[in-house]
């Protein structure tokens, strides 16, 4: 693979609305073709009759059980503490449009 060119730099930097200076162009044009070279190279490896995997730890449904837990207070007592009107158990909000 040939080296990135700066203009190409400047066009990835460009699609990831980075703001570079000519000395990070120079420096990322040399690190992103080693990058780039080092893909081709893993593009070159066998994987036939290789498994996919998402993850290596061998451990599956790691979940815990959810359970309902009361919170402890009286709603009836938290809406009394609104200064907004009720309705129906709820706060009614100000609406913006009047």
């Amino acid at each position: 693979m040939t080296q990135l060119t700066k203009e190409q730099v400047r066009h990835i930097a460009k699609l990831a609305r980075l703001s570079l200076t000519e000395d990070e162009v120079s420096r990322y044009s040399k690190e992103l073709t080693s990058i780039l070279q080092y893909v081709s190279v893993l593009q070159e490896v066998d994987t036939n009759g290789v498994e996919a995997t998402a993850q290596v730890t061998g451990r599956t449904n790691a979940l815990r059980d959810d359970v309902v837990r009361s919170a402890g207070t009286d709603p009836e007592k938290l809406l009394s503490c609104s200064p907004l009107p009720l309705s129906d158990h709820q706060i009614v909000s100000p609406s913006a449009h009047g």
